[in-house]
């Protein structure tokens, strides 16, 4: 039943019906409400699949020996590439203006989880570098917002291509968490992107671009 609500979030959109969910599950409402208590319930549900999903794309890149500014820009891309490929479901959980309360603590559970993902990752870097790591796990949450915000404009904007976007985002995290710990920063044309570890390329098993 959650498949058949994500599949009619993405035919009709975040206003999605309960009655055009249950139509794709093949069933009727008081079928699907034996499942779930209310609308609430199920947008629940459909979130934690949609963090699911954007977890196993953010957890190969992470999984990748590389440099802390290659995890920050494929962090970006691959949270860039899930509200790109699919910007209703993203809508229906996130941005919601019926329901938004539903999947507040799932978007919590995720930054979260991802903080605390690249919080390691820098804090292992400045201590390894003879740093302080103090600030490493209030950049990771800060860097989540600053992604986060401007993921939801740039899906409702697209007035720049998506590697441009992750170019820029990780320039300004990087530069930043550069300029106040005393690391390597990027210069101001660097091509990031460029450096953003791939999983599937790396296997040779993923699917082609």
């Amino acid at each position: 039943m959650v498949d058949a609500a994500i599949e009619a979030v993405r035919e009709h959109g975040p206003g999605v019906s309960v009655a055009q969910i249950a139509a794709a599950a093949g069933i009727t409402k008081p079928v699907l409400y034996r499942h779930f208590t209310d609308r609430a319930d199920l947008q629940r549900a459909v979130g934690e699949r949609a963090a699911e999903m954007l977890m196993e794309r953010i957890y190969p890149v992470l999984a990748v020996e590389a440099e802390p500014i290659e995890h920050v820009a494929a962090v970006i891309d691959a949270f860039l590439g899930g509200v790109e490929d699919e910007p209703q479901l993203y809508r229906f959980v996130v941005a919601n203006p019926a329901e938004p309360a539903p999947g507040a603590e799932i978007v919590e559970d995720v930054r979260g989880r991802i903080g605390a993902l690249l919080a390691t990752l820098i804090g292992e870097r400045l201590r390894a570098d003879g740093r302080d790591s103090g600030g490493a796990e209030v950049w990771a949450i800060g860097l989540i917002g600053l992604v986060q915000a401007a993921g939801e404009w740039w899906l409702d904007r697209r007035t720049m291509s998506r590697d441009a976007l992750t170019n820029y985002l990780s320039a300004l995290i990087w530069g930043g968490i550069a300029g106040v710990a005393g690391l390597d920063a990027p210069t101001a044309n660097a091509d990031i992107l460029r450096l953003v570890p791939n999983p599937h390329t790396a296997t040779g098993t993923g699917p082609e671009d």
